[in-house]
C-alpha cells in the first residue's frame, strides 16, 4: 500500500508556511512603498519651493516653504516609525540585505535634511546645490522602492510594483522639471543648459510613463490619459514653449516663478492620485494573496490530519513515478497515453494532487515573471 512519510507531509506544510511568510514580507514592503511615496511627494514640493526661495534671494515662498517643511517633517516621522516597526526588533525577519541597506542609505540622507534646510534658509547654498541635494535623497528613497519590488514573487504584485516604480520615477522627473523651471523663472532668465535639462527631463518622463502604461490596468491608463489631455497639461506645454523662446538668455518677470510652480504642482498633484490608486491596489492584492495562502494552508492541514487516520487503499504506490505530467519522471518503454491508462492512483491521490498543484503553481509563477521581465 502507498503511504506518504511524515517528513513528506511536514515539507508540504513547511512550503506553504514559507509562502505565507514571503507574502507577509511583501505586504510589509508594500506598506513601506506607500509611506515612501508620500515622503517623496513632500520632498518634491519642498525642493521646488526652496528653488523659488533661493532664486529670489529669499523674497518669494518664504512662508510657504516653512509650512511645507512642517509637512515634510510630519511625513518623515511617520516613515521612520513605520520602518522601525517593520524591520527592527526581529533580526531574522527574512528581508533582503539589499533592501535593508537601501533603507539605511535613505535614512542617512534624511538625517542631514535639517542641515540642508538651515543652509537654504541662510542662503548659503545656490539653487543647483539645493536641487542636487534633494535629488540625491529622493533617488535614495526610490532605490528602496526598487528593492522592495525586486523581492516580489507574485506575478500580479510584481506587475503593480513595476507600474508604480516607473510612474514614481516619471513623477520625480516631472518634479525635477518643476525645480529647474523655478530656477530660471525666479532668476528672471534661462540659459541653454537649463533648457537642455528641461528637454531631457521631458523625454525621460515620456519613457517612464510609457512603461507604466504597459503594466497599468485600464482604470489607471484612463486616469493618466485624462491628465495628459487636461488643461493643466496644456498649460505646461505653453510654459515649456515659453522657456524654449527664452533659451537665448532674454529676461522674463520673476513673478512667473509662482505661476510656473503652481501649474507644475497642479500636474504633479494629479499624478499623486494615480500613485495612490496604484498603492491602494497593491495593498489590496497583498491582503488577498495572504488570505488565499492561509486558506490553502488550513486545507492542507486538514487533509494531512485526515490522511494520518485513513488507511491507504491497495494499488500502485508509485503514483508520481507513473504520472507523465511530472517533468523528469518519464517511463522508458511506454508512451504517455499508455502510462496514463495504466497508472493506478493510490488512496493518497488527494495529498499527491496538493504536491503536484503546488509545484505547478511555482513553475507557472516563474514563467509569468520571466515573460513580464522581457516586456
Amino acid at each position: 500500500m502507498g503511504k506518504h512519510s511524515e517528513i513528506t507531509k511536514r515539507f508540504l506544510l513547511a512550503a506553504k508556511y514559507q509562502e505565507i511568510q514571503a507574502l507577509q514580507h511583501l505586504s510589509s514592503n508594500c506598506r513601506t512603498v506607500e509611506a515612501i511615496k508620500d515622503m517623496i511627494h513632500q520632498l518634491q514640493r519642498e525642493r521646488g519651493m526652496s528653488n523659488v526661495f533661493l532664486g529670489s534671494k529669499g523674497d518669494r515662498f518664504s512662508e510657504q516653504r516653512e509650512h511645507q517643511i512642517e509637512n515634510s517633517q510630519e511625513c518623515e516621522q511617520d516613515l521612520r516609525s513605520l520602518l522601525k516597526s517593520l524591520y527592527l526588533g526581529n533580526h531574522d525577519n527574512g528581508q533582503s540585505m539589499r533592501l535593508l541597506s537601501s533603507i539605511t542609505f535613505a535614512l542617512q540622507g534624511m538625517d542631514h535634511l535639517p542641515n540642508l534646510r538651515d543652509k537654504v534658509s541662510a542662503l548659503q547654498v545656490n539653487t543647483l546645490e539645493s536641487t542636487n541635494a534633494y535629488c540625491r535623497l529622493i533617488a535614495g528613497l526610490l532605490d528602496v522602492i526598487f528593492e522592495a519590488a525586486d523581492v516580489a514573487s507574485d506575478p500580479e504584485m510584481t506587475r503593480l510594483l513595476v507600474a508604480l516604480f516607473n510612474f514614481m520615477q516619471g513623477k520625480e522627473y516631472a518634479g525635477q522639471e518643476r525645480a529647474w523651471g523655478a530656477i530660471g523663472f525666479s532668476e528672471s532668465h534661462f540659459d541653454k543648459d537649463i533648457c537642455d535639462r528641461i528637454h531631457a527631463l521631458t523625454d525621460s518622463q515620456n519613457q517612464c510613463f510609457e512603461t507604466f502604461s504597459n503594466f497599468a490596468d485600464e482604470e489607471e491608463q484612463t486616469m493618466w490619459a485624462s491628465l495628459a489631455e487636461s488643461e493643466v497639461a496644456a498649460n505646461i506645454q505653453r510654459l515649456r514653449k515659453m522657456i524654449d523662446a527664452l533659451a537665448n538668455g532674454d529676461g522674463c518677470s520673476s513673478e512667473l516663478s509662482e505661476v510656473w510652480y503652481d501649474i507644475a504642482t497642479q500636474r504633479i498633484d494629479a499624478m499623486q492620485l494615480v500613485e495612490e490608486h496604484l498603492t491602494t491596489r497593491l495593498n489590496q492584492q497583498a491582503e488577498i494573496r495572504i488570505k488565499q495562502a492561509e486558506d490553502e494552508l488550513r486545507n492542507h492541514e486538514l487533509l494531512v490530519a485526515s490522511l494520518n487516520s485513513t488507511p491507504a487503499h491497495a494499488g500502485s504506490p508509485f503514483t508520481m513515478l507513473f504520472d507523465t505530467s511530472v517533468r523528469g519522471l518519464r517511463g522508458a518503454d511506454m508512451s504517455e497515453e499508455e502510462l496514463s491508462e495504466s497508472a493506478t492512483l493510490s488512496a493518497h491521490k488527494s495529498f499527491y494532487e496538493l504536491i503536484r498543484g503546488q509545484s505547478q503553481r511555482i513553475e507557472e509563477m516563474a514563467v509569468s515573471l520571466l515573460q513580464q521581465s522581457k516586456r
